[in-house]
């Protein structure tokens, strides 16, 4: 349990967010939280968390607010527009946003969320998933000045197993933009082995087992392989938003000048399963795209 008593909100508590905020909880933070949908509120309220009525009223209860929404809109809404944060008295609080957002807009609202109300911003998108999120081992990357990283990261270890500071605000978008370069091809190739496989008469399952411990091993191979192989209800994660990421991967590397061909190449393959109505789909989706025999 910690002994610091500083209030923190959180606003956002979807898959991400909400075991998030539950891992603040256990570890005795006081936390107040605020969701668009209550369901998500409620179920914090029940581990301990107060509830407020707005976004706004989450950054007037907190020293600290943590945010976690799908993307840059949802992100635009919640601070800047009606009861938003950006209405409540920001002197001497910080924002620190999970969300995976265009770094340009992340720099952008930084500067005008300082103007409106005086509140600092980091930018700390995660990578991990639902389990890293459950488990408090998430990867996090963390732009924004050092003096405020240095304030935040004890909350931060409750949360995740790294936490690494890349530089200025917008740095730990572009951080995880090139993780997201990297997942979104692994999944992509991942699928196009287990076909490989099932229509070459291997069994996919043996494939992904013989494969652990080899170069080829990998957490999304161990974790989303076998859900390829299956039926999925209850999405870890969404295709959609794989995309969303990927696609602001591209527009950086356009005005970086960095070649991204491999990038590209599965962005279309993500904008074909998104355009058949998969974007809220996991990736066996993906699997099933592929077609085969099997």
């Amino acid at each position: 349990m910690t002994s610091d008593n500083t209030p923190l909100g959180f606003v956002g508590l979807g898959l991400m967010g909400l075991p998030m905020a539950r891992r603040l909880l256990a570890e005795g933070c006081a936390l107040t939280v605020w969701n668009r949908s209550t369901q998500k509120a409620e179920a914090a309220h029940r581990d301990g968390a107060d509830v407020a009525a707005s976004a706004r009223e989450v950054a007037e209860a907190s020293r600290i607010v943590f945010t976690c929404v799908t993307d840059t809109a949802a992100m635009e809404a919640v601070v800047f527009g009606p009861d938003g944060i950006a209405e409540a008295d920001g002197r001497g609080k910080l924002l620190v946003d999970h969300s995976s957002i265009h770094p340009e807009a992340t720099r952008a609202f930084a500067a005008r969320l300082a103007e409106a109300n005086g509140m600092s911003w980091l930018d700390a998108p995660v990578s991990g998933g639902v389990a890293g999120a459950e488990a408090g081992t998430l990867v996090i990357m963390v732009g924004g000045e050092a003096g405020d990283f240095a304030r935040v990261k004890p909350f931060l270890a409750h949360l995740s197993q790294r936490t690494s500071h890349m530089g200025e605000i917008g740095a730990g978008q572009t951080a995880k933009l090139c993780n997201q370069a990297i997942v979104g091809c692994s999944f992509a190739v991942i699928a196009e082995a287990l076909r490989l496989a099932a229509n070459s008469g291997i069994d996919p399952h043996t494939l992904i087992e013989a494969m652990t411990g080899g170069f080829a091993d990998s957490k999304p191979l161990q974790i989303f392989g076998p859900r390829m192989l299956q039926r999925i209800d209850e999405p870890l994660a969404h295709i959609g938003v794989v995309l969303k990421d990927v696609d602001t991967a591209l527009d950086v590397g356009r005005h970086t000048r960095t070649p991204m061909p491999m990038t590209a190449a599965v962005s279309e393959i993500y904008r074909v399963l998104v355009a058949q109505g998969f974007g809220r789909a996991e990736f066996d989706a993906l699997y099933r795209h592929l077609g085969g025999k099997a």
